[in-house]
């Protein structure tokens, strides 16, 4: 990852805090100060620059590039006004800097939302031999909302004829006007074939408490199909982010996966990703079940969405969430920045106890970054850096575990007990600035535990368990860095890679 220089940051932070002194808009603004303290800040897990930074956005490839765009506020390290930050990629491992994408303007902030690759032009944004990329984005008026009225979020769409370096607003924003419904938001838009046998755009938008459908033949007007999920699933929040793929299941059938995040009312509080395996006629959605399952059972795991236009060599969905969790994102011990992404995921269907379920999978280009494997020595495992990757095997299913341990006596414990698996950050390093963040986080697993594998990068741990049949990811922030696992029981074969982001 491109590093801005030391220079660039004491010139950024002084025109910051002119900027701040100067602009009344900014008084009740936590800016910057100067700072090279860059403490929890990751190897191998994209950051951004400077600032805050949370849901990704406008996830998309094209012509063997990967567009990550960023729900971000450059001028803070807490939540403010939302930009569209954008990071590009060869690998999915090392991302570059670029300008951002999407400001805010007289319409409102740049909320969350997606992109696609218009190949056909369809949306008369660009020409045939240079077809666009679009994005939809949700437009959020926030003098409307303090105003106190309920239509203060509404639909537009940009373009981009140069493959994401520039982009245009449209001049008939908004596309999908607000209906007079709080939390009208983040359209994820996919290419599918109605109930016609036509091509057509699908968007899916979270409303509240449910999912519209809509569909378009341009991008730029919209037809409402169908609603789901008012009585179905978890409602301890409000429903946001989602996304509806096809996939295929071990049998061969054709299934649809809608993911729903929501906040709060995770499994762990706060937030959490939650999602249905169902089928699509291309106007409905109809769930196997009403029980919704979690893509992560961590806390830390949320607003995850899969990149459009995928290279006809990788079959499966590819996911990224954002690691940290509303509860506490705003006040975590960070300095100059704020929040990470996940590893980006492979998404593949599996079963278990008869139950269709979703396996996330670690992309297989991190392997690329690992070093000569590192053995334990008389139960323990010397760390050669903040970020490295555990491996082990399960010699036993229902009773196994480690511990990450520094010189403090500081430690994240991993273990399974029975049908639970347990992480517990009780003793895990700085845990004061949240209530709910010291604790033990658990789920059942009652099937059998084979392999696991645990990404940890500074201030987190990301642990596949049966290569992502069961997944939890959390951050901690230890005092001074891990040094050790050990306390292993219940493991074969145990060893660590040191990651290193050439």
């Amino acid at each position: 990852m491109k590093n801005l220089s030391q220079a660039y940051f004491r010139l950024f932070f002084s025109l910051l805090l002119i900027a701040s002194i100067f602009s009344c808009d900014k008084k009740e603004e936590i800016t910057f100060t100067e700072s090279t303290n860059e403490k929890y800040r990751p190897d191998y897990h994209f950051t951004p620059p400077f600032g805050w930074m949370n849901d990704p956005n406008g996830l998309v490839y094209q012509d063997g590039i990967y567009h990550l765009f960023y729900q971000y506020y450059p001028d803070s390290t807490v939540w403010g006004p939302m930009h569209w930050g954008h990071a590009t990629s060869q690998d999915l491992v090392s991302w570059n800097h670029e300008n951002i994408g999407l400001y805010p303007d007289s319409l409102g902030y740049i909320f969350s939302g997606s992109a696609v690759f218009d190949a056909e032009n369809s949306s008369g944004l660009g020409t045939t031999e240079n077809p666009p990329l679009v994005a939809i984005f949700t437009y959020h008026d926030m003098e409307s909302e303090r105003a106190g009225n309920d239509d203060y979020q509404s639909q537009g769409i940009a373009f981009s004829t140069d493959k994401g370096k520039t982009w245009t607003k449209y001049d008939g924003n908004p596309v999908l006007p607000n209906q007079g419904i709080r939390d009208f938001r983040d359209p994820k838009v996919s290419r599918i074939t109605n109930v016609n046998g036509e091509k057509v755009w699908l968007m899916t938008l979270a409303v509240k408490d449910r999912i519209q459908f809509y569909e378009s033949s341009d991008l730029k007007n919209w037809s409402l199909l169908s609603e789901f999920g008012q009585t179905i699933g978890a409602h301890g929040g409000v429903w946001e982010c989602p996304d509806l793929i096809p996939m295929t299941a071990p049998n061969g059938d054709k299934k649809w996966i809608l993911f729903v995040s929501i906040n709060p009312g995770g499994p762990q509080k706060g937030s959490a990703t939650q999602y249905f395996i169902g089928d699509f006629d291309g106007k409905t959605f109809t769930p196997d079940e009403e029980q919704e399952q979690w893509i992560d059972w961590g806390t830390d795991n949320y607003a995850g969405v899969t990149w459009s236009n995928l290279p006809e060599n990788r079959t499966n969905p590819l996911f990224i969430g954002w690691m940290s969790n509303w509860q506490y994102a705003q006040v975590v011990p960070t300095e100059s920045w704020r929040s990470a992404m996940t590893i980006p995921r492979e998404l593949e269907l599996f079963e278990a106890n008869g139950r269709l379920k979703l396996k996330s999978i670690p992309v297989p280009e991190l392997k690329a970054l690992r070093s000569a494997p590192i053995q334990a020595n008389d139960g323990i495992i010397p760390l050669p850096s903040q970020s490295f990757e555990f491996h082990a095997e399960i010699s036993n299913s229902t009773d196994f575990g480690f511990e990450v341990t520094n010189e403090k006596g500081e430690k994240l414990a991993f273990s399974k007990d029975g049908d639970e698996f347990i992480i517990d950050r009780t003793q895990s390093g700085i845990t004061d600035f949240n209530d709910d963040f010291g604790k033990k986080i658990s789920t059942k697993m009652d099937w059998e535990a084979k392999s696991i594998r645990v990404f940890f990068d500074a201030h987190s741990a990301e642990v596949f368990i049966n290569d992502g049949e069961l997944t939890m990811t959390v951050i901690s922030f230890p005092s001074i860095p891990w040094k050790n696992i050990e306390n292993l029981h219940g493991l074969d074969k145990s060893e660590v890679f040191d990651i290193k982001n050439k």
